[in-house]
Protein backbone atom coordinates (compact mmCIF):
# COMPACT_ATOMS: atom_id res chain seq x y z
CA UNK A 1 0.00 0.00 0.00
CA UNK A 2 1.50 3.38 -1.27
CA UNK A 3 0.50 6.83 1.47
CA UNK A 4 1.67 9.94 0.33
CA UNK A 5 1.82 12.12 3.88
CA UNK A 6 3.92 14.81 5.67
CA UNK A 7 6.37 12.33 7.88
CA UNK A 8 5.12 12.34 12.15
CA UNK A 9 8.21 13.19 14.34
CA UNK A 10 9.15 9.78 15.41
CA UNK A 11 8.87 8.97 11.09
CA UNK A 12 11.88 12.05 10.59
CA UNK A 13 14.99 10.02 10.93
CA UNK A 14 13.46 7.04 8.27
CA UNK A 15 12.23 10.25 6.26
CA UNK A 16 15.29 11.75 5.88
CA UNK A 17 17.06 8.42 5.07
CA UNK A 18 15.26 8.28 1.80
CA UNK A 19 16.85 11.13 0.06
CA UNK A 20 20.49 11.06 -1.50
CA UNK A 21 22.63 13.32 1.07
CA UNK A 22 21.61 11.44 4.09
CA UNK A 23 22.58 8.03 2.12
CA UNK A 24 25.64 8.99 0.13
CA UNK A 25 23.65 7.77 -3.36
CA UNK A 26 24.46 10.64 -6.09
CA UNK A 27 22.63 13.67 -5.41
CA UNK A 28 23.48 15.90 -8.76
CA UNK A 29 24.38 15.49 -12.37
CA UNK A 30 27.71 14.50 -12.19
CA UNK A 31 28.56 17.52 -14.64
CA UNK A 32 30.95 20.93 -14.12
CA UNK A 33 28.25 23.04 -12.11
CA UNK A 34 28.13 26.55 -13.19
CA UNK A 35 27.33 27.69 -9.49
CA UNK A 36 30.41 26.58 -8.57
CA UNK A 37 33.88 28.55 -9.15
CA UNK A 38 36.08 25.98 -6.78
CA UNK A 39 39.03 23.90 -8.48
CA UNK A 40 37.07 20.81 -7.51
CA UNK A 41 33.99 18.55 -8.91
CA UNK A 42 30.62 19.89 -7.38
CA UNK A 43 29.22 18.08 -5.11
CA UNK A 44 32.01 16.80 -2.97
CA UNK A 45 31.50 13.65 -1.35
CA UNK A 46 29.95 14.05 2.28
CA UNK A 47 29.29 11.28 5.67
CA UNK A 48 26.01 10.56 5.63
CA UNK A 49 24.88 12.16 8.83
CA UNK A 50 25.09 10.06 12.16
CA UNK A 51 22.00 9.27 14.47
CA UNK A 52 22.33 11.92 16.68
CA UNK A 53 22.50 14.29 13.72
CA UNK A 54 19.25 13.14 11.63
CA UNK A 55 17.63 13.55 15.49
CA UNK A 56 19.15 17.50 15.80
CA UNK A 57 17.99 17.98 12.04
CA UNK A 58 14.33 16.68 12.52
CA UNK A 59 13.85 18.73 15.92
CA UNK A 60 14.60 21.73 13.93
CA UNK A 61 12.68 20.94 11.37
CA UNK A 62 9.73 20.32 12.92
CA UNK A 63 9.81 23.90 14.82
CA UNK A 64 10.51 25.60 11.53
CA UNK A 65 6.78 26.56 10.17
CA UNK A 66 8.20 27.47 6.60
CA UNK A 67 9.54 23.67 5.75
CA UNK A 68 6.87 21.38 4.63
CA UNK A 69 7.83 17.37 4.55
CA UNK A 70 6.07 15.21 2.32
CA UNK A 71 6.81 11.30 2.39
CA UNK A 72 6.08 8.34 -0.21
CA UNK A 73 5.29 5.65 2.65
CA UNK A 74 5.00 1.66 1.03
CA UNK A 75 3.65 -0.80 3.35
CA UNK A 76 5.07 1.53 6.13
CA UNK A 77 8.21 1.92 5.07
CA UNK A 78 8.95 5.50 3.78
CA UNK A 79 10.64 5.19 0.26
CA UNK A 80 10.69 8.63 -1.19
CA UNK A 81 11.18 12.02 0.52
CA UNK A 82 10.79 15.85 -0.18
CA UNK A 83 9.74 18.84 1.01
CA UNK A 84 8.24 22.21 0.11
CA UNK A 85 10.26 25.57 1.87
CA UNK A 86 8.08 29.02 1.89
CA UNK A 87 9.66 31.74 0.08
CA UNK A 88 8.69 34.87 -1.48
CA UNK A 89 9.63 35.69 -4.65
CA UNK A 90 10.42 39.22 -6.42
CA UNK A 91 7.90 39.05 -9.69
CA UNK A 92 8.49 42.14 -12.29
CA UNK A 93 6.44 45.40 -10.95
CA UNK A 94 8.32 45.35 -7.98
CA UNK A 95 5.73 43.32 -5.84
CA UNK A 96 6.30 39.73 -4.08
CA UNK A 97 4.46 36.54 -4.70
CA UNK A 98 4.73 33.87 -2.22
CA UNK A 99 6.78 30.54 -3.59
CA UNK A 100 6.57 26.73 -2.27
CA UNK A 101 10.18 25.79 -3.23
CA UNK A 102 10.54 22.18 -3.19
CA UNK A 103 13.52 20.98 -1.85
CA UNK A 104 15.54 17.58 -0.71
CA UNK A 105 13.90 15.14 -3.04
CA UNK A 106 14.43 11.49 -3.43
CA UNK A 107 13.11 8.10 -4.04
CA UNK A 108 14.51 5.12 -2.45
CA UNK A 109 16.48 3.37 -5.68
CA UNK A 110 14.42 -0.09 -5.54
CA UNK A 111 10.95 1.84 -4.79
CA UNK A 112 11.51 3.80 -8.08
CA UNK A 113 8.90 3.53 -11.17
CA UNK A 114 5.75 3.04 -8.88
CA UNK A 115 4.97 7.11 -8.96
CA UNK A 116 6.20 8.17 -6.21
CA UNK A 117 7.61 11.05 -6.49
CA UNK A 118 4.65 12.10 -8.48
CA UNK A 119 2.35 11.68 -5.58
CA UNK A 120 4.53 13.43 -3.71
CA UNK A 121 4.49 16.69 -5.99
CA UNK A 122 0.62 16.01 -6.11
CA UNK A 123 0.53 16.23 -2.33
CA UNK A 124 2.80 19.22 -2.10
CA UNK A 125 1.15 21.32 -4.69
CA UNK A 126 -2.60 20.80 -2.72
CA UNK A 127 -0.54 21.90 0.75
CA UNK A 128 0.84 24.80 -0.84
CA UNK A 129 -2.68 26.34 -2.89
CA UNK A 130 -4.22 25.79 0.64
CA UNK A 131 -1.23 27.97 2.09
CA UNK A 132 -2.18 30.32 -0.53
CA UNK A 133 1.06 29.96 -2.34
CA UNK A 134 0.31 30.75 -6.31
CA UNK A 135 3.97 29.88 -7.74
CA UNK A 136 5.93 26.47 -6.89
CA UNK A 137 10.02 26.73 -7.75
CA UNK A 138 12.83 24.50 -7.61
CA UNK A 139 16.61 23.73 -8.70
CA UNK A 140 16.76 20.76 -10.66
CA UNK A 141 19.14 17.87 -9.82
CA UNK A 142 18.54 16.52 -13.70
CA UNK A 143 17.27 18.54 -16.28
CA UNK A 144 14.75 15.83 -17.82
CA UNK A 145 12.75 15.18 -14.86
CA UNK A 146 10.53 17.81 -13.34
CA UNK A 147 9.13 19.16 -17.01
CA UNK A 148 6.81 16.19 -16.59
CA UNK A 149 5.22 18.14 -13.22
CA UNK A 150 4.61 21.49 -14.95
CA UNK A 151 8.14 22.95 -14.32
CA UNK A 152 10.55 25.08 -16.90
CA UNK A 153 13.68 27.07 -16.70
CA UNK A 154 13.02 30.69 -15.54
CA UNK A 155 16.26 32.32 -14.43
CA UNK A 156 19.60 30.98 -15.07
CA UNK A 157 23.26 31.11 -13.53
CA UNK A 158 26.96 31.22 -14.97
CA UNK A 159 30.65 30.96 -13.87
CA UNK A 160 32.87 33.46 -15.67
CA UNK A 161 36.61 33.90 -15.45
CA UNK A 162 39.14 36.22 -16.62
CA UNK A 163 42.59 36.51 -16.20
CA UNK A 164 43.92 39.30 -13.72
CA UNK A 165 46.06 41.17 -16.41
CA UNK A 166 43.12 41.65 -18.83
CA UNK A 167 40.70 42.94 -16.22
CA UNK A 168 40.83 46.59 -16.56
CA UNK A 169 38.58 48.79 -15.47
CA UNK A 170 37.57 52.02 -17.78
CA UNK A 171 38.14 55.34 -16.13
CA UNK A 172 35.17 55.87 -13.55
CA UNK A 173 34.28 58.78 -10.75
CA UNK A 174 35.81 58.55 -7.20
CA UNK A 175 34.68 55.32 -4.74
CA UNK A 176 33.28 57.89 -1.85
CA UNK A 177 33.17 54.89 -0.24
CA UNK A 178 35.57 52.17 1.54
CA UNK A 179 36.51 48.94 1.81
CA UNK A 180 36.92 46.94 4.75
CA UNK A 181 38.37 43.07 5.05
CA UNK A 182 35.94 41.51 8.11
CA UNK A 183 35.63 38.50 9.71
CA UNK A 184 32.97 36.05 9.64
CA UNK A 185 31.06 37.53 12.48
CA UNK A 186 30.65 40.59 11.12
CA UNK A 187 29.97 39.15 7.56
CA UNK A 188 27.10 37.32 9.17
CA UNK A 189 25.64 40.78 10.35
CA UNK A 190 26.33 42.50 6.89
CA UNK A 191 24.81 39.69 4.92
CA UNK A 192 21.02 39.81 5.63
CA UNK A 193 20.86 43.56 5.33
CA UNK A 194 22.73 43.97 1.91
CA UNK A 195 20.00 41.01 0.36
CA UNK A 196 17.25 42.35 1.93
CA UNK A 197 18.04 45.65 -0.05
CA UNK A 198 19.28 44.15 -2.93
CA UNK A 199 16.61 41.80 -3.18
CA UNK A 200 13.81 44.85 -3.58
CA UNK A 201 15.10 45.52 -7.07
CA UNK A 202 15.70 42.65 -8.20
CA UNK A 203 13.34 40.20 -10.17
CA UNK A 204 13.88 36.46 -8.72
CA UNK A 205 15.61 37.53 -5.72
CA UNK A 206 14.09 35.52 -3.22
CA UNK A 207 13.46 35.95 0.57
CA UNK A 208 16.30 34.72 2.80
CA UNK A 209 15.47 31.53 5.05
CA UNK A 210 16.64 32.19 8.78
CA UNK A 211 20.21 31.07 9.85
CA UNK A 212 21.23 31.40 5.80
CA UNK A 213 24.55 32.91 6.81
CA UNK A 214 25.18 31.49 10.32
CA UNK A 215 27.59 29.03 9.09
CA UNK A 216 30.21 30.95 7.42
CA UNK A 217 33.14 30.57 9.15
CA UNK A 218 36.87 31.92 9.42
CA UNK A 219 37.95 28.19 9.37
CA UNK A 220 39.92 26.57 6.16
CA UNK A 221 38.60 24.17 4.18
CA UNK A 222 40.88 21.95 3.18
CA UNK A 223 42.93 23.04 0.47
CA UNK A 224 40.50 25.60 -0.32
CA UNK A 225 41.31 28.05 2.75
CA UNK A 226 39.18 29.71 4.03
CA UNK A 227 36.50 31.69 3.08
CA UNK A 228 37.53 35.86 3.16
CA UNK A 229 35.15 38.59 3.48
CA UNK A 230 34.96 41.74 1.70
CA UNK A 231 32.77 44.66 3.07
CA UNK A 232 32.03 48.18 1.26
CA UNK A 233 30.71 51.06 3.04
CA UNK A 234 29.14 53.92 2.05
CA UNK A 235 30.43 58.08 3.10
CA UNK A 236 28.07 57.47 6.56
CA UNK A 237 29.90 54.24 7.35
CA UNK A 238 27.02 52.01 6.26
CA UNK A 239 27.68 48.47 4.69
CA UNK A 240 25.82 48.75 0.93
CA UNK A 241 28.05 45.91 -0.35
CA UNK A 242 29.75 42.31 0.39
CA UNK A 243 31.43 39.57 -1.00
CA UNK A 244 32.55 35.98 -0.20
CA UNK A 245 36.31 35.02 -1.58
CA UNK A 246 38.59 32.39 -1.68
CA UNK A 247 42.57 32.03 -2.53
CA UNK A 248 42.86 28.18 -2.92
CA UNK A 249 46.01 26.28 -2.82
CA UNK A 250 46.64 24.18 -6.00
CA UNK A 251 49.98 21.90 -6.89
CA UNK A 252 48.63 22.55 -10.64
CA UNK A 253 50.36 25.64 -12.23
CA UNK A 254 47.41 26.28 -14.47
CA UNK A 255 45.00 26.73 -11.33
CA UNK A 256 47.67 28.27 -8.86
CA UNK A 257 46.79 31.83 -8.41
CA UNK A 258 42.99 31.83 -8.97
CA UNK A 259 40.70 33.80 -6.79
CA UNK A 260 37.41 32.37 -6.44
CA UNK A 261 34.44 35.08 -5.48
CA UNK A 262 31.85 32.82 -3.93
CA UNK A 263 28.96 35.46 -3.45
CA UNK A 264 28.72 39.58 -4.49
CA UNK A 265 26.11 41.75 -3.50
CA UNK A 266 25.71 45.46 -3.79
CA UNK A 267 23.23 48.09 -3.22
CA UNK A 268 24.34 50.66 -5.68
CA UNK A 269 26.33 51.07 -8.81
CA UNK A 270 29.33 52.44 -6.43
CA UNK A 271 29.82 49.84 -4.18
CA UNK A 272 29.49 47.16 -7.10
CA UNK A 273 32.57 48.79 -8.90
CA UNK A 274 34.36 49.04 -5.86
CA UNK A 275 34.53 45.46 -4.23
CA UNK A 276 34.74 44.31 -7.86
CA UNK A 277 38.05 46.41 -8.55
CA UNK A 278 39.96 44.89 -5.98
CA UNK A 279 38.70 41.61 -6.37
CA UNK A 280 40.00 41.61 -10.30
CA UNK A 281 43.38 43.36 -9.18
CA UNK A 282 44.19 41.02 -6.33
CA UNK A 283 47.53 40.86 -5.47
CA UNK A 284 50.01 37.87 -5.97
CA UNK A 285 46.81 36.35 -8.24
CA UNK A 286 46.74 35.77 -12.04
CA UNK A 287 42.97 34.31 -12.70
CA UNK A 288 39.68 35.61 -10.84
CA UNK A 289 36.76 33.01 -11.16
CA UNK A 290 33.07 34.02 -9.71
CA UNK A 291 29.89 31.94 -9.75
CA UNK A 292 27.19 31.74 -9.79
CA UNK A 293 26.72 34.85 -11.31
CA UNK A 294 23.84 36.81 -13.10
CA UNK A 295 24.22 36.13 -17.16
CA UNK A 296 24.12 39.76 -17.63
CA UNK A 297 27.28 40.73 -15.11
CA UNK A 298 27.00 44.29 -15.76
CA UNK A 299 30.88 44.29 -14.83
CA UNK A 300 31.34 42.81 -18.20
CA UNK A 301 30.54 46.72 -19.38
CA UNK A 302 32.86 48.14 -17.18
CA UNK A 303 36.04 46.96 -18.67
CA UNK A 304 37.49 48.72 -21.17
CA UNK A 305 37.95 45.25 -22.75
CA UNK A 306 34.53 43.71 -22.21
CA UNK A 307 35.93 39.90 -24.13
CA UNK A 308 38.36 39.64 -20.56
CA UNK A 309 35.32 38.04 -19.11
CA UNK A 310 34.42 34.52 -20.51
CA UNK A 311 31.70 32.62 -19.23
CA UNK A 312 32.78 28.81 -19.05
CA UNK A 313 29.54 27.08 -17.73
CA UNK A 314 25.96 27.85 -17.97
CA UNK A 315 23.11 26.19 -16.25
CA UNK A 316 19.01 27.26 -15.76
CA UNK A 317 18.75 28.34 -12.03
CA UNK A 318 15.34 28.79 -11.03
CA UNK A 319 12.75 26.50 -12.72
CA UNK A 320 8.63 27.64 -11.85
CA UNK A 321 5.26 26.61 -11.91
CA UNK A 322 2.11 28.08 -11.77
CA UNK A 323 -0.14 26.53 -9.22
CA UNK A 324 -2.62 29.37 -9.43
CA UNK A 325 -2.77 30.48 -12.69
CA UNK A 326 -5.07 33.78 -12.16
CA UNK A 327 -3.47 35.00 -8.86
CA UNK A 328 0.05 34.76 -10.39
CA UNK A 329 -0.31 36.65 -13.17
CA UNK A 330 -2.41 39.29 -11.50
CA UNK A 331 0.20 39.63 -9.05
CA UNK A 332 2.81 40.92 -11.23
CA UNK A 333 3.51 44.13 -13.70
CA UNK A 334 3.99 43.99 -17.67
CA UNK A 335 6.39 45.58 -19.60
CA UNK A 336 3.75 47.36 -22.01
CA UNK A 337 0.03 47.54 -21.79
CA UNK A 338 -2.39 45.45 -23.41
CA UNK A 339 -5.08 42.58 -23.31
CA UNK A 340 -4.12 38.72 -24.69
CA UNK A 341 -7.17 36.41 -24.57
CA UNK A 342 -4.67 32.80 -24.11
CA UNK A 343 -5.74 29.12 -23.75
CA UNK A 344 -4.05 25.93 -21.26
CA UNK A 345 -5.07 22.76 -21.91
CA UNK A 346 -3.71 19.34 -19.98
CA UNK A 347 -2.69 20.35 -16.59
CA UNK A 348 -3.84 17.34 -15.17
CA UNK A 349 -1.83 17.74 -11.55
CA UNK A 350 -3.48 22.12 -11.26
CA UNK A 351 -6.53 21.44 -13.31
CA UNK A 352 -7.61 24.92 -12.01
CA UNK A 353 -5.24 26.48 -14.73
CA UNK A 354 -6.87 24.90 -17.94
CA UNK A 355 -9.29 27.01 -19.66
CA UNK A 356 -9.15 30.11 -21.67
CA UNK A 357 -8.16 33.09 -19.76
CA UNK A 358 -7.95 37.16 -20.42
CA UNK A 359 -4.94 39.34 -19.11
CA UNK A 360 -5.28 42.63 -18.57
CA UNK A 361 -2.25 45.16 -17.98
CA UNK A 362 -2.47 48.46 -17.71
CA UNK A 363 0.53 50.17 -16.02
CA UNK A 364 1.46 49.04 -12.40
CA UNK A 365 -1.99 47.33 -12.40
CA UNK A 366 -2.87 43.38 -13.84
CA UNK A 367 -5.75 40.93 -13.47
CA UNK A 368 -6.24 37.73 -15.09
CA UNK A 369 -9.98 36.33 -15.53
CA UNK A 370 -11.83 33.76 -17.26
CA UNK A 371 -12.42 35.14 -20.71
CA UNK A 372 -16.19 35.28 -21.48
CA UNK A 373 -17.68 32.19 -22.15
CA UNK A 374 -17.20 31.83 -26.33
CA UNK A 375 -14.02 33.93 -26.38
CA UNK A 376 -11.07 32.78 -29.33
CA UNK A 377 -7.99 32.52 -27.88
CA UNK A 378 -5.14 34.44 -29.38
CA UNK A 379 -2.61 31.60 -28.61
CA UNK A 380 -2.59 28.57 -26.68
CA UNK A 381 0.56 27.74 -24.68
CA UNK A 382 1.98 25.36 -22.20
CA UNK A 383 2.05 25.72 -18.57
CA UNK A 384 5.67 24.94 -18.82
CA UNK A 385 5.77 27.65 -21.23
CA UNK A 386 4.09 30.23 -19.06
CA UNK A 387 6.26 29.19 -15.82
CA UNK A 388 9.59 30.45 -17.72
CA UNK A 389 8.13 33.54 -19.32
CA UNK A 390 6.53 34.66 -15.81
CA UNK A 391 9.85 36.33 -14.25
CA UNK A 392 10.36 37.55 -17.45
CA UNK A 393 13.68 36.19 -18.45
CA UNK A 394 12.83 33.89 -21.68
CA UNK A 395 11.73 34.41 -25.08
CA UNK A 396 8.28 34.00 -26.03
CA UNK A 397 8.87 33.78 -29.97
CA UNK A 398 11.62 30.71 -28.44
CA UNK A 399 8.87 28.51 -27.13
CA UNK A 400 6.83 29.52 -30.19
CA UNK A 401 9.55 28.12 -32.27
CA UNK A 402 9.53 25.09 -30.32
CA UNK A 403 6.10 24.44 -30.64
CA UNK A 404 4.99 25.03 -27.02
CA UNK A 405 3.07 28.35 -27.86
CA UNK A 406 0.88 28.34 -30.68
CA UNK A 407 -0.63 31.19 -32.58
CA UNK A 408 -3.94 31.94 -33.58
CA UNK A 409 -4.27 35.41 -34.13
CA UNK A 410 -1.34 37.60 -35.73
CA UNK A 411 0.81 39.11 -33.64
CA UNK A 412 -0.21 37.22 -30.74
CA UNK A 413 3.54 36.69 -29.58
CA UNK A 414 5.10 39.75 -30.16
CA UNK A 415 2.19 40.80 -27.91
CA UNK A 416 2.97 38.29 -25.28
CA UNK A 417 6.67 39.04 -25.39
CA UNK A 418 6.29 43.05 -25.24
CA UNK A 419 4.04 42.48 -22.11
CA UNK A 420 6.12 39.44 -20.33
CA UNK A 421 9.95 40.32 -20.84
CA UNK A 422 11.51 42.71 -18.49
CA UNK A 423 14.99 44.22 -18.57
CA UNK A 424 17.22 43.29 -16.73
CA UNK A 425 17.02 39.85 -16.80
CA UNK A 426 15.71 38.09 -13.85
CA UNK A 427 18.51 36.43 -11.22
CA UNK A 428 18.60 34.62 -8.01
CA UNK A 429 21.12 34.65 -6.14
CA UNK A 430 20.86 30.92 -4.03
CA UNK A 431 18.46 27.84 -4.47
CA UNK A 432 17.26 25.73 -2.19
Amino acid sequence: MIDVRPPLVDEMPAYYRALPYATGMPQWEPADAAWHGGLGPWPPQRTPPTAARLAEMAAADTEDGNFHPMGAFVDGACAGASAMLSFEIRVPGGGSVRLGGVTATGVVPTYRRRGLLRGMMQAMFDAALERGEPLAGLSASEGGIYGRYGFSPATYRVRWELARHEAVLKPAAPDPGSLELVDAEAAKRVWPEVHAAVRLRRVGELTAQPGRWDRLTDEADGANGPLKYLVHRNRNGEADGIANFRLPWSAEAATAGTLVVEALEAENPAAYRALWSLLVDFDLTKTVVAAPRPRDEPLRWMFANPRAMRITRQSESLWIRLLDLPAALSARAYGAPGELTFRIEGDRMCPGNNGTWRLQAGGTSAACAPAPSGAAADLDLSIQALGSLYLGGMSAHHFADAGDITEHRDGAVDRLARMFRTDPEPHNSFVF
